[in-house]
């Protein structure tokens, strides 16, 4: 199955752990479209010297509604950029998945265009 839909985000810059030289950011998600729900993370990221390279991370907890089913499950990301080209990928944590969404697989891409956010969730849901 694959839907889409948009979400709103509020990126909150967290304090550093002592030592520390990359940026930590707490993550508030509403999503909208075929998956209604909410979400919570955290997410570290790092720059480079070079313009237009830096890379991220981050963990988020869905908790939402996909085919009628609520449940909750985490999404993991792995964000890149190298000199200006990014690459994403965000996928549900394999048996992360807990209620009327156990056993969800799948992978999500975000889009960002005139400020809107959109996603796009590619999954498998079993059978109930």
């Amino acid at each position: 199955m694959q839907i889409e839909g948009t979400f709103d985000v509020k990126l909150t810059p967290q304090a550093p752990a002592d030592g520390q030289t990359w940026g930590r950011q707490s993550i508030a998600k509403t999503f909208h479209g075929a998956l209604e729900g909410s979400s919570r993370g955290e997410m570290l990221a790092a720059g480079t010297a070079v313009k237009g390279s830096a890379g991220y991370v981050a963990l988020e907890q869905v908790s939402a509604t996909l085919e009628g089913r609520q449940g909750t499950f985490f999404l993991q990301h792995f964000g890149l950029m190298d000199k200006g080209t990014p690459t994403l990928t965000v996928s549900v944590i394999p048996d992360s998945a807990t209620g009327e969404l156990s056993g969800l697989q799948g992978t999500m891409t975000i889009d960002i265009a005139g400020g809107q956010h959109r996603y796009t969730f590619t999954y498998n849901l079993p059978p109930r």
